[in-house]
Parts: C-alpha cells; structure tokens; sequence
C-alpha cells in the first residue's frame, strides 16, 4: 500500500511497517502528517507497528520553510496535526517501534521518542532538540514527553537547553534508545520488525496496552488526546 508518494505501508508477518520514502528531509508538513496518520489508521489486524524512514533523515523535524510560507492558521494546523499523530500512537492498540534510521531533529526526534520502542542506526544519525541553538520556543506538549519519556533531569537539560547531538551509543548509555544497530538502513529496519515480532507474540490484549501507554503518559495524554482520530468530533451550534 502507497499513501500518496510520502510513505508506504506493507506487512511483514505480524508486523505493520510504515516507510517515508525518498532521500529528503521528511519534514513534517500537513501532507506528510496526513499520509503517516492514514498509514497508522491502517495497521488494524497488525500485531505491532514500526516507524522508519529512508534516507539520512528519519525527520528534520516540522517543515519551517512551508509555514513561512502560509497564514497563522496553517501554521497552528501543522502542530494540531502533529498532536494528532502523537495521540494515534499513544491509542493504538498494539506495540510500537521506532527505526531511526537518520538524523532525528526537534519535531522528528519527539516523533522517534513517541513510541514504545526505539531503536537506533549505530553508524549515522542523532537525536536533537535544535530549538535552543535555533531560538525557537518548544511547543508545550514537546515538554510533556520529555518529562514523562525522559524522566532523567540531566539528559531533558542536554537535550533541550545545551542543544546535545546525541548518536546512538549516548543515546543508549542515557537511557533514551533501546539498541543501537550496525549497518545501512535496512539493518536497522530489518532489527525494528524483529523486536516488534518479539513483541506481537506476546498476544497482548492491544486495548489494555494502549489503556496502560495512556496510564504511564498520564500528561502527555491529557495534552494530545483531543486531537486524535478517535476524538469525539465536537458540534458547535450553527450561528
């Protein structure tokens, strides 16, 4: 399955494999909010999902160059829909991974850490919160799943108010990556689907752990909750 020409979606035994394709930034615009929202909503039946990218980036995080480009209103769209993913994710009623297979900076790098797990290409890329060194305010949430995914006090000052590049190794030694992987993208991938098929066959209950990723992300939850794809759709009086 294609969702447009911006990610692709395939099975690998129990495991739903979601791709960003191209060698590009993958940075996060409406388009490409859509397209993986679209692929998440598709992994019904799947017993774990998997997040990876191709190219030197997983993702630069939020397209600026798109919103300098677009009124206010759009620009606000673009987090909403972020938020959006976020919740997806946090409901989704199976194991999540994430390959990061390249660099994964500001937006993109609280994409990677979103999930259940993270593994990550031991050869190339970094995690990066370049707000600081950028002088961009965080966006409120980004500090929910920093507290609650990074519960080290050091590390959440390293990565967001010292700009650190951390690459796998340090990523892994602090406590932020689960393994790091040699080799080429498809290593990393191919890594990704195996600790999600460990995962799968659990047989978990899919409901009870997204009841208790909701639970362990108690903040995080309550701040993205409202913007996800089962989000009661509020009416509001014609006028």
């Amino acid at each position: 399955m294609a969702t447009g020409d911006l990610c692709t979606v395939e099975r690998r035994g129990r495991v739903h494999l979601i791709t960003l394709t191209g060698a590009g930034e993958h940075r996060l615009n409406p388009a490409l909010l859509s397209a993986i929202r679209s692929a998440v909503a598709a992994s019904a039946g799947a017993g774990a999902l998997v997040l990876a990218a191709e190219g030197k980036y997983f993702s630069n995080g939020f397209d600026q160059a798109w919103a300098r480009t677009v009124p206010l209103h759009l620009q606000a769209a673009m987090g909403d829909a972020f938020c959006g993913l976020v919740a997806d994710l946090l409901a989704l009623p199976m194991p999540t991974v994430a390959a990061v297979t390249g660099h994964a900076v500001a937006a993109g790098c609280v994409l990677a850490l979103a999930h259940d797990t993270v593994v990550m290409r031991g050869s190339r890329g970094f995690l990066y919160m370049s707000e600081v060194d950028a002088g961009i305010r965080i966006i409120d949430f980004f500090a929910d799943v920093f507290r609650e995914v990074v519960p080290d006090a050091v590390n959440r000052r390293d990565l967001l108010l010292r700009g650190d590049r951390m690459a796998a190794a340090e990523a892994v030694r602090r406590g932020l990556v689960d393994a790091t992987v040699d080799g080429g993208v498809e290593d990393v991938v191919n890594a990704a689907v195996a600790e999600a098929e460990k995962l799968a066959a659990r047989g978990w209950n899919g409901e009870v752990v997204a009841e208790i990723r909701k639970a362990a992300w108690p903040n995080l939850w309550s701040k993205v909750k409202d913007y996800g794809a089962d989000a009661p759709v509020v009416t509001r009086p014609r006028l």
